[in-house]
């Protein structure tokens, strides 16, 4: 069994190269090896390869520049992924691949369901759906895997710039009008590696079965808000009695990209498919702070 792996330094993808190895021959890919940039350069990789699963947590991801760059996010988040999908197909492969919560507009009271209309916001939003339609065109076993609020100990994340933050200032301002899941990148490995064993063992790549095809939501249970994130990576860090945490609408913080009030989704698909359960947000963060 050969798994690519795309992405190998991002959160997830980094991740995923400590956890996967065990179920095949893992070969994984950074952006020199594989550049999702340039879609003529996918294919005869993939064909030099042949893989049997390909697993894709590479993308765009910078929200506010994307803005500025909708024509390199569109061909990094949803060309390339088409590409891969339709490369999958040449070579008999599988496909995982991950999205996120800006799919949805946010004005939903309650969490969203996979099935529930999207209406992105911004381009990145925009850039996501459509790189989960065209690998849902392709006719392809395939998990697209949506989740939000990702953080890890490395990369570009919320929990890496409040500790920084906490360091350089004695007064922090945050939103508290937008509520979500803060989710570990190291849960969303781990429940992949898990379903990614139970797909294999129920010959997902030779029955294509439907029921172990589709969008699933995979975030950490609970919900808090960005101010309610921060300051509980202050007090895992016995840094809030030194930091004045300062709450703000999301109209005192402007940014290029719009951003949805409401990123909660609702787990119960994935739950009922695959039997998993994600830990609490606040359970993970402290086994992420604890981690090296």
């Amino acid at each position: 069994m050969k798994i690519l792996l795309t992405g190998k330094t991002g959160q997830i993808g980094g991740e995923l190269n400590n956890i996967v190895g065990d179920l095949g021959n893992l070969i994984t890919v950074d952006k020199e090896q594989l550049d999702l940039s340039k879609p003529n350069s996918i294919e005869p990789v993939m064909l030099d390869i042949k893989p049997d699963i390909i697993i894709n947590p590479a993308a765009y991801t910078a929200v506010d520049k994307a803005e500025e760059e909708s024509g390199l996010a569109m061909t990094v988040n949803a060309i390339a992924p088409g590409l891969l999908a339709k490369a999958a197909r040449k070579v008999g492969a599988g496909l995982i691949h991950y999205s996120t919560d800006y799919v949805f507009d946010g004005c939903s009271e309650i969490p969203y369901k996979e099935e529930d209309p999207t209406n992105p916001l911004n381009v990145y939003g925009k850039t996501k759906l459509a790189g989960e339609k065209a690998i849902a065109n392709v006719g392809i076993p395939f998990l697209i895997i949506r989740t939000s609020w990702v953080y890890s100990l490395h990369g570009k994340n919320f929990l890496r710039t409040i500790k920084k933050l906490a360091k350089e200032k004695d007064k922090i301002q945050v939103i508290d009008d937008q509520i979500g899941a803060p989710t570990w990148a190291r849960s969303v490995a781990l429940k992949t590696h898990q379903i990614l064993k139970q797909c294999l063992n129920k010959k997902w790549l030779e029955t294509n079965d439907p029921s172990l095809s589709g969008i699933f939501h995979l975030t950490c249970q609970g919900k808090t808000s960005w101010h309610g994130f921060a300051r509980k990576i202050l007090n895992i860090s016995n840094a809030s009695q030194n930091i004045k945490l300062i709450t703000i609408p999301t109209s005192d913080y402007p940014t290029p990209a719009t951003r949805p009030s409401n990123s909660l989704l609702n787990n119960e698909k994935i739950q009922k498919a695959f039997g998993l359960n994600m830990p609490h947000w606040e359970d993970a963060l402290k086994d992420c702070m604890g981690s090296n």
